[in-house]
């Protein structure tokens, strides 16, 4: 029987409330788990660590030791949106508009992203996670990308989406998905800088913003810094699921459907050759 593609997808831990309940729990916006089954594959919330694992001390060897078991059952991996990367990463000084950094996250996704691509696993990267993909790669990010462009269109900030027109190269990955230009909602005001090494360029905005990257030779890597999980575009979620398919392994058969030794009265029956099953 053919697996269902295991698709994990990264995810903020946040004191959030509902119910009588206020606590700290994983959290994210269901659209990417529901674009995940709705392309075919079955969505794994992966919080980043909540302990120190193995005397592991700082955040980094905590996620590093946990990134591999993490990734050792699923079939595929969606970087989902969030917080600034810290600029400390990228060996940048924070700019004064810098948003919220979650140290714990990038450390996570950063370990999660690494064992990924050791085991050529299949990774859509959006939004922050295609700048956590191009941080991981070498590259940098502008920090706030009004202070280039005069307006916050790619970011209007308010929970609101901006509608950004992306043209997307001819003979590309990307272009083969959704084709050569497409109109994406946008929430980011950090954008690739310095693009990473063993990434290409393959959407631009009208502006020149870099808005989508491949990652040629692998299995499937695409960085999108829009958000396809709020324009309901499965056909990239699609996309990921067929690829992560490739190493999803079968399901074993239930144990209701072993073999079942017959009686002693029934052995035999078929010995003639009449029957068949």
């Amino acid at each position: 029987m053919r697996k269902t593609p295991l698709i994990g997808v990264t995810t903020y831990l946040e004191q959030a409330r509902w119910g009588a309940w206020d606590v700290r729990a994983a959290v994210v916006q269901s659209a990417y788990l529901e674009m995940v089954e709705a392309g075919g594959g079955q969505p794994v919330l992966l919080p980043p660590p909540t302990s120190s694992p193995h005397g592991a001390t700082s955040e980094d060897a905590v996620a590093a030791v946990r990134a591999g078991p993490f990734l050792d059952s699923l079939d595929g991996l969606v970087l989902a949106g969030g917080a600034d990367v810290a600029p400390a990463r990228y060996r940048a000084e924070a700019d004064p508009a810098l948003g919220t950094v979650r140290t714990d996250r990038d450390a996570a996704e950063l370990a999660l992203l690494a064992a990924a691509l050791d085991r050529d696993m299949p990774v859509l990267a959006i939004c922050r996670g295609v700048q956590v993909l191009n941080v991981a790669c070498g590259g940098d990010l502008i920090q706030h990308l009004p202070d280039r462009l005069g307006h916050d269109g790619h970011q209007p900030g308010g929970g609101r989406f901006g509608k950004v027109r992306v043209a997307i190269d001819e003979g590309s990955s990307l272009a083969g998905i959704l084709g050569t230009a497409a109109d994406v909602s946008c929430s980011h005001h950090q954008a690739i800088a310095r693009l990473g090494t063993g990434l290409v360029v393959v959407a631009r905005s009208t502006e020149g913003v870099v808005e989508a990257v491949e990652m040629p030779g692998r299995r499937f890597v695409v960085g999108v810094q829009w958000h396809p999980e709020q324009d309901r575009e499965v056909r990239l979620f699609s996309a990921l699921v067929d690829a992560a398919g490739a190493l999803a392994k079968p399901e074993p058969l239930p144990a209701s459907a072993e073999r079942i030794e017959e009686p002693d009265h029934l052995a035999g029956r078929a010995s003639g050759g009449a029957e068949t099953c």
